[in-house]
């Protein structure tokens, strides 16, 4: 045999055998390529791909905490709101907060008379069988409402309270303060000038002065209110209130606590 015909066998026996060992390898790469790696999905790709990275990812943890956050700030407003709150108190003198106490305490006490008597009538209108108490109890609210209405005269405990206005700084809003302070102090009947104030009662600054439900007040004005007279006076003298700031625009205020006022101007019914 020569070397050429020795060549040729040696190729035909190789070559299968190498194609043979190439084609596992291939099918190897291509399944390789084709399975996803440790058994896990296959990745997406483009716009898809890019909004999955996207996605907000929340943890119960991190719930958690801004639900913490919340709560800390909500507690954090509430103590500077109370903060603010106790300023003025803070401010006050001694003496101021002494009043301002037993204000508190006459009020308290009162409500919890009214609270008695108002147990007291139920009692009694549990017991009546004949209805006298009912009645009774009809013609006192009507005169307690006629009183309010400003349609009766009245009498009893209160104040005088009369407001000087040399600069003419005194406006209509600061006599609708008044009446309203007078009136959250207790006042049950309260009288202006000449005029019986009711719950419909208004103030104007008018062409020739301040007008009350119509009729011009000239100063000083002057206030009539049947109340207890204590709980007023303070109420009117509390830091911040309607005396200091009456006082801050130039006019005068005095109080005199009397024991009988006579309340003698009514409203049409």
């Amino acid at each position: 045999m020569t070397a050429a015909e020795d060549e040729r066998a040696t190729e035909r026996s190789a070559g299968p055998a190498d194609e043979r060992a190439d084609e596992p390898a291939e099918g190897a790469a291509e399944g390789a390529a084709a399975a996803p790696r440790d058994g896990a999905p296959p990745e997406p790709a483009g716009l898809r791909g890019l909004a999955g990275l996207l996605r907000p990812r929340v943890s119960r943890g991190q719930l958690a905490g801004g639900l913490l956050c919340l709560l800390l700030g909500f507690a954090v407003v509430v103590q500077v709101r109370s903060t603010d709150r106790d300023t003025t108190f803070a401010t006050a003198r001694q003496d101021e907060l002494v009043g301002i106490l037993s204000d508190l305490g006459q009020r308290s006490e009162r409500l919890r008379g009214d609270l008695r008597e108002l147990e007291d009538t139920k009692a009694e209108l549990e017991r009546d069988a004949e209805g006298e108490t009912a009645l009774q109890e009809a013609r006192e609210r009507t005169t307690a409402y006629g009183l309010l209405a400003g349609t009766l005269p009245a009498e009893g405990p209160g104040i005088e309270m009369v407001i000087s206005d040399p600069g003419g700084g005194v406006k209509a809003i600061d006599l609708l303060d008044a009446l309203e302070e007078l009136r959250d102090a207790g006042a049950e009947v309260v009288q202006v000038g000449d005029v019986r104030a009711g719950v419909d009662t208004y103030f104007l600054d008018g062409r020739h002065g301040i007008e009350c439900d119509g009729e011009v007040l000239t100063a000083p004005y002057r206030f009539l209110a049947i109340g207890d007279p204590h709980t007023m006076t303070t109420a009117m003298n509390i830091p911040g209130g309607l005396v200091r700031t009456l006082q801050g625009k130039g006019a005068g205020v005095l109080i005199n606590p009397r024991a009988k006022v006579s309340v003698g101007a009514v409203r049409s019914p």
